[in-house]
C-alpha cells in the first residue's frame, strides 16, 4: 500500500520565505518521492535523479553561503527541510543530511581559492558527495584510523580502506580524513577526492535491513593521488574538522528521525481512526489513545530539542553538547515511535504491504550512524562531568 499523506506539520519558522520553502519541499516530496518510496526500497533502488533535481532546485546547499551557490538558510530552517524528505523517504533525507556533511570541510575550512573552484559545482551542479571517515578497525574510535596519505612532492598518495560510507560507488566526491602524521587525532588530515579519481573503488553494497535504496559500502584508496590544493585545512587539523562536522551532522540525523516517527505516527493514527473492532474505530481504545498521545509527545520533544540546537548553532554558540542530547533523544524516539506504529496496526503492522515495518527497519540504523547513541552518551556527560579519569 502506498503511505498515507502525512498532516502537515504546524511549525514555527522565522519568516515568510522560510515558510515558502517548506511548503514547496513538502510538495515534491509527497508528489516525486512518497509515491514510490516503499517500491524503490524494496527493489534497492537510489534515487540518484530525484537529487539531481534537490541540486537542480537549490536544494543541496541550504545552509552555506550563496556567494558559492548555498542557499544561505539557517540551520533551524534548513533541518526541517530534512525532516520534510525524511518523512516521504529517509534515504532522501539522510542523503542529504550526508551530502551536507560532506560539503562541509570545504566550507568552513577551505582556502577561499579552493571554495571558489569546487563550492559551486558542489552545492548546485548536480555533485554528490559522501563523507569518509569511519574504516573496518576504527568506527566509533575514528582517531585510530588508518588510512595513510604519503606526501609525494606536490601530491598526496592516500591508500587505505574506509567502511559503512553512505553514497559509497555512487558519489561525485569524497571528503577524506587520513593519517599525514603521527598516531592518534593530531596526525589526520582531510582532502578533497573526485570520486573518478584513479585507484578509488567500492566494494559491493551492504545487504542491510533496512533503507536498501541508500547505497552503503566499503570505499578503497589504492594509491590515491591528489595535489596539494586538495588538501582542506591545515595538516594534522583533519581530525578537528570532523569532529566540527560531525555536530552539525548529527542534527541532520535528528532531523531525519523526527521526520520519520512523525510519518510511522501519522499512518498509526489514520489505521487506529479507520481501523474498526467491537463496533467502534480502534483509537477509541483508552490504551490506543495513549500510545498515541506518547508518541506525538515524544516527536514534539524531540522537533523542539533539535530546534534548539540548530538555533544555538545560528547564534554561533557552543552547541556539541545539545546535538548530542537531539541525536539521543531522537532516533531513540524514531525506534520507539517506529515500533509502537507496528503494534497498533497488529497484524498488518508486520506486513510490506504497510510501511510501518519498513520504518521500524530504517530507524535502528538512526541509533547507529554519526556516533552511536552510547557515544552520545559520552559526549553528553564529558560536558557535564569532565573527562573520565583514568
Amino acid at each position: 500500500m502506498p503511505d498515507r499523506a502525512p498532516q502537515p506539520v504546524d511549525r514555527q519558522l522565522p519568516t515568510d520565505e522560510a515558510r515558502d520553502l517548506i511548503s514547496l519541499v513538502r510538495d515534491i516530496a509527497q508528489r516525486e518521492v512518497a509515491p514510490t518510496a516503499a517500491e524503490e526500497e524494496d527493489a534497492g533502488r537510489f534515487p540518484r535523479e530525484f537529487f539531481t533535481l534537490l541540486s537542480e532546485s537549490g536544494l543541496l546547499g541550504l545552509p552555506y553561503d550563496p556567494e558559492h551557490g548555498g542557499g544561505d538558510q539557517p540551520y533551524e530552517v534548513y533541518l526541517q527541510v530534512l525532516e520534510e524528505l525524511a518523512m516521504a523517504r529517509l534515504t532522501v533525507g539522510l542523503g542529504v543530511s550526508v551530502h551536507t556533511l560532506a560539503c562541509y570541510a570545504l566550507a568552513a575550512f577551505g582556502a577561499k581559492e579552493q571554495q571558489a573552484e569546487h563550492l559551486p559545482a558542489m552545492l548546485g551542479g548536480g555533485l554528490l558527495g559522501a563523507y569518509c571517515l569511519s574504516e573496518p578497525a576504527s568506527g566509533s574510535d575514528a582517531a585510530s584510523l588508518r588510512t595513510k596519505a604519503v606526501r609525494d612532492g606536490d601530491d598526496w598518495v592516500i591508500t587505505g580502506t574506509k567502511a559503512w560510507i553512505t553514497h559509497g560507488g555512487v558519489a561525485d566526491f569524497c571528503t577524506v580524513m587520513a593519517r599525514t602524521g603521527e598516531e592518534g587525532p593530531r596526525g589526520i588530515t582531510a582532502f578533497l577526492v573526485p570520486g573518478d579519481a584513479e585507484g578509488l573503488s567500492a566494494a559491493v553494497p551492504e545487504k542491510k535491513m533496512g533503507m536498501r535504496g541508500s547505497p552503503t559500502a566499503q570505499v578503497h584508496f589504492d594509491g590515491v593521488r591528489v595535489p596539494d590544493a586538495r588538501r582542506v585545512g591545515e595538516e594534522g587539523q583533519g581530525f578537528a574538522i570532523a569532529l566540527s562536522a560531525l555536530d552539525g551532522g548529527r542534527l541532520g540525523i535528528a532531523a531525519c528521525a523526527i521526520g520519520l516517527a512523525q510519518a510511522a505516527l501519522d499512518e498509526a493514527l489514520g489505521y487506529a481512526t479507520e481501523r474498526r473492532q467491537f463496533g467502534k474505530p480502534i483509537a477509541d481504545f483508552q490504551g490506543l489513545r495513549f500510545m498515541l498521545a506518547d508518541m506525538a509527545t515524544q516527536i514534539e520533544a524531540g522537533r523542539a530539542l533539535y530546534l534548539a540546537a540548530a538555533r544555538l548553532r545560528d547564534a554561533g554558540r557552543p552547541f556539541a553538547k545539545q546535538a548530542a542530547m537531539a541525536k539521543l533523544h531522537c532516533t531513540d524516539t524514531a525506534m520507539r515511535v517506529t515500533t509502537d506504529a507496528v503494534q497498533i496496526l497488529g497484524g498488518y503492522g508486520y506486513t510490506a504491504d504497510f510501511p510501518a515495518e519498513r520504518y521500524m527497519r530504517e530507524a535502528k540504523v538512526l541509533q547507529i550512524v554519526e556516533g552511536t547513541n552510547q557515544i552520545q552518551r559520552m559526549v553528553i556527560a564529558r560536558h557535564l562531568a569532565g573527562p573520565e579519569t583514568r
